[in-house]
């Protein structure tokens, strides 16, 4: 398996791909993944857009994660602008990288794929914060919940409801940038 960066062409050029990882890793229907592809196809153009990918020997996609510098007029990032008092809206979206998917087939999680590519993503983050929100679930069970607390996230909003999706998810953040591991 090897960790490599990506450019805005690369995931363009891999979507069908991502999109596949992204509806296996999420457990969402053939619908919403065709609506997620237009989406993910001009997030490339967003300021600040970072990617990485985990690919295979053989060149096969198991996993990859993107973000960019979020900004109002964004949907994301004005959803969770409007769910924040004001102190807490300053404190963590102004300069903020949006860690907007990271995901991982599901035979590939458990074998530190998720946790290289966050760290290589945040490694490359522009941004003084950053932010994400996951499906809300049990931490001690859920691997991306445990991944995101050995990062140093910490809740920012819980039990928020996006529109257009019934669960409830929790929007986590951290400082930029991330220390470097130790050797």
């Amino acid at each position: 398996m090897r960790l490599v960066r990506w450019t805005p062409d690369d995931l363009v050029r891999r979507l069908d791909d991502v999109v596949a990882v992204y509806g296996e890793a999420m457990g969402y229907r053939t619908d919403l993944l065709e609506a997620r592809r237009g989406y993910i196809a001009t997030h490339v153009r967003r300021p600040g857009f970072r990617a990485v990918a985990s690919l295979t020997s053989e060149g096969h996609l198991a996993g990859f994660g993107y973000g960019y510098l979020g900004a109002s007029g964004q949907w994301w990032h004005d959803q969770v602008h409007r769910a924040l008092d004001a102190p807490t809206r300053t404190r963590w979206l102004t300069h903020c990288f949006e860690v907007v998917e990271l995901h991982v087939r599901p035979p590939a999680q458990g074998h530190g794929l998720g946790s290289g590519q966050l760290r290589a993503l945040l490694g490359m983050a522009e941004g003084d914060t950053t932010l994400l929100s996951t499906p809300e679930a049990d931490e001690q069970t859920s691997r991306a919940w445990r991944l995101y607390r050995r990062f140093g996230f910490v809740d920012v909003l819980r039990n928020f409801h996006f529109p257009g999706d019934e669960r409830p998810f929790g929007v986590l953040g951290r400082d930029l940038p991330v220390e470097p591991p130790a050797s």
